[in-house]
């Protein structure tokens, strides 16, 4: 788990969890503008008192906010979190996929690989993406 860096917010220990349900409010405010607790809950396949808990855990954190329609927004730090998990998502997936692996288990395995790869793995497979990586059996492979 990872320290949260906002010194002027308790300090929330961020876990896998934690960092899917910011990674899916970027992903339902990109895809509908707005993100609520219902569409969290139906994304992520969790009960709502579920996506109660964390976002109450996410708003003393600073990681939301909620407003009077509770819609939920993310912070500035919310949103560096949420970034960075998409953003390792889809290079993951899209690496996956380049070595032939099938679409929908790409991000179901680049899901779980987020939140574990070091920063320094993850430029390698990116870097390893743009020098034309090919799929094992094929050519220059």
């Amino acid at each position: 788990m990872k320290q949260a860096a906002d010194p002027g917010k308790k300090r929330l220990t961020i876990n896998e969890s934690q960092e899917n349900y910011l990674e899916r409010i970027l992903l339902l405010q990109r895809r509908k503008g707005y993100a609520r607790s219902v569409d969290i809950a139906q994304a992520l396949g969790v009960t709502k008192p579920s996506v109660s808990h964390a976002m109450r855990l996410l708003r003393e954190a600073g990681y939301i906010t909620m407003d009077d329609d509770n819609l939920i927004s993310l912070t500035d730090s919310g949103l560096e979190i949420a970034r960075r998990m998409a953003e390792r998502h889809e290079g993951i997936a899209r690496v996956l996929m380049r070595l032939g692996v099938d679409e929908e288990i790409a991000y179901d395995d680049a899901c779980r690989m987020e939140h574990d790869i070091s920063q320094q793995s993850f430029e390698a497979l990116l870097r390893l993406e743009k020098e034309g990586l090919t799929p094992l059996g094929e050519e220059g492979a």
